[in-house]
């Protein structure tokens, strides 16, 4: 990440540049993965279960309503469950308790490539994370209307709302140090999941719940997702689900940020 630069009889540290300075971040935090099973697994098994349960128990139910394929309606719960939260956040922890990030902290290195590193690392994972779980789909017979390029843009959407997540696992991990901590953050993600479209769509719900779901963005990120299956391509259903992305976010980046800055200046 720096380079030694002789001056006369001084010996200082260079800067290698933040592009390298990222790279290498993620480099490190992507060759730790294999060796954190244990954080990886869940995120396949939970979305598996789930989309099976659901589809079992509610298929016939959900089926009567006019125009709806439940299996390529569960599909994008099942992906969302599998990218939201998923990251190297306890990796930091780590590194912040054995002191690794002190002695980062005190080099040329730029601080912004200590959190950036970790979230390129992080959309790599989730963008692998939800090949398992579109294969499922394509098992059970979903096909996507929007073609090839759909796909794609399926799977660039989900990961980059996995993305946006995770700025709420690191300044949880800036903030505490705590593993416990960290680990628990996915647990903010069951309000926004459970309070939204992920059972019936929004023209069958009723009450306070219909109401809720207006002002969730997982709503909208779930119909631009589903779009995409069972419509072709949807302009307004993908620039809301967009536009969710870019609000949570926002709102998690900023929260990193500012504990990352905060810890860095501990120091």
């Amino acid at each position: 990440m720096s380079q030694a630069v002789i001056t006369g009889t001084q010996i200082r540290a260079r800067r290698a540049g933040f592009l390298r300075d990222v790279v290498t971040v993620a480099i490190r935090a992507l060759k730790g993965i294999p060796r954190d099973p244990e954080a990886i697994y869940p995120a396949l098994l939970i979305p598996v279960f789930f989309y099976a349960i659901n589809i079992g128990a509610l298929q016939d139910v959900a089926e009567r309503i006019p125009g709806i394929d439940y299996k390529a309606f569960q599909l994008p719960v099942g992906i969302i469950f599998a990218v939201t939260g998923v990251s190297r956040a306890v990796t930091m922890v780590t590194d912040i308790q054995t002191g690794y990030f002190d002695r980062l902290s005190l080099t040329p290195v730029h601080r912004l490539s200590l959190l950036l590193g970790f979230t390129v690392a992080d959309f790599v994972l989730v963008v692998a994370l939800t090949i398992p779980v579109v294969l499922m789909g394509f098992i059970v017979g979903v096909r996507f209307e929007s073609g090839v390029i759909g796909l794609l843009l399926f799977v660039l959407l989900s990961g980059l709302w996995g993305l946006a997540y995770t700025g709420f696992p690191y300044a949880v991990a800036f903030k505490t140090g705590n593993p416990a901590a960290v680990n628990s953050t996915f647990l903010l993600f069951f309000p926004f999941v459970f309070l939204t479209t992920v059972f019936m769509p929004r023209e069958a719900m009723t009450g306070w719940l219909a109401t809720i779901t207006i002002f969730n963005p997982v709503t909208y990120l779930l119909e631009a997702l589903r779009s995409l299956i069972t419509v072709g391509w949807d302009i307004e259903a993908l620039l809301k689900g967009i536009a969710a992305i870019i609000v949570i976010g926002a709102l998690s980046g900023t929260l990193a940020l500012m504990t990352l800055r905060g810890r860095t200046r501990r120091k």
